[in-house]
């Protein structure tokens, strides 16, 4: 077929390179304006973007699919299908419509659970046991489209998103393809989404990523597990010289003292295993604001050396 791929991401770019490799052709790749990415705020072109230049396909940048020039452009492409993975833009009739046979989304969920912007953080942070990636055909709402397509991938107990992530790519990269062969052929299966399950995948906030000592230690673990690597959960460490925010990027559930006898936050030994509401959580790999990320008897021999704090006494914030 004929094809317009949108995306942005890491997992869109591993896509790109799928879809180029099935055979099809890619009449223009459209992803997000560069800007300013990394600890020193270089410009730099997305993933997507860059794989589509190692491909030498052509690249469209819009600032806004909404501009009735950008929407005409789109429909002069004259394709037969667009592909869709993590664009970050929203697309309205004219741009879904124009396709010969549509706009096709890849979303890693098993719609209708976890529509929206942040369905891998979310499936770890609920404690799911399998979530998957789908090919939908795209509506006007939210995720809302018939499926075509499903892989399944199961959820481990000490996955991080980013693990997770990785895994769902890989599933995505083989799905798509012969996904986009059912459509080529017209023999593609369309199941509408029910309303039963459905949940909402909203966007990660700064705040919402600060961890609560006080809940349950399987919840503080879930959490810290998918928020990792981006945005990364955290907390406050308390110093001489004030605090010090720090990402725990990896953990797994400790074993708390009986009777809830420790303060949520309490550090109850000098490895940073940390008392929860209930039960506890040992923090296995951290990262200081402004520093690299260290394991956690790196972290620690930081701690001693420098004075910023006791590692056998600590309430962390």
């Amino acid at each position: 077929m004929r094809i317009a791929f949108m995306g942005t991401p890491i997992f869109a770019a591993r896509l790109l390179e799928a879809v180029a490799a099935a055979g099809h052709e890619i009449a223009a790749v459209y992803t997000q304006p560069q800007k300013p990415r990394g600890r020193g705020q270089t410009v730099r072109p997305t993933p997507v973007q860059e794989a589509a230049e190692r491909l030498g396909l052509p690249v469209r940048a819009p600032r806004s699919m909404r501009d009735p020039d950008e929407i005409a452009a789109f429909a002069a492409l004259d394709i037969d299908a667009a592909v869709v993975v993590a664009y970050g833009q929203i697309l309205k009739a004219g741009v879904l419509e124009a396709p010969r046979l549509g706009c096709f989304n890849v979303h890693a969920s098993l719609l209708p659970r976890w529509r929206g912007a942040a369905p891998i953080q979310r499936a770890i942070m609920a404690g799911d046991k399998v979530t998957g990636v789908q090919v939908m055909r795209m509506s006007e709402g939210l995720d809302e489209g018939p499926v075509l397509a499903t892989a399944r991938v199961p959820i481990d107990a000490d996955d991080t998103a980013g693990a997770l992530h990785d895994r769902l790519m890989a599933a995505a990269a083989t799905l798509l393809p012969d996904a986009l062969a059912a459509i080529a052929a017209g023999r593609a299966v369309e199941t509408a989404q029910v309303d039963d399950g459905l949940t909402y995948a909203k966007k990660i906030t700064p705040a919402e990523a600060r961890i609560d000592w006080s809940r349950p230690a399987v919840e503080v673990d879930r959490m810290i597990r998918g928020l990792a690597p981006f945005p990364g959960a955290w907390f406050e460490l308390p110093t001489a010289k004030g605090p010090v925010r720090v990402k725990a990027l990896l953990s797994r559930i400790g074993l708390g003292p009986d009777g809830g006898a420790a303060t949520p936050g309490e550090a109850l030994d000098g490895a940073l295993l940390i008392a929860c509401g209930e039960g506890a959580v040992r923090l296995l790999r951290l990262q200081r604001e402004g520093k690299t990320a260290q394991n956690a008897d790196d972290f620690v021999r930081g701690l001693s050396s420098s004075s910023l704090a006791d590692p056998a006494d600590l309430t962390l914030l």
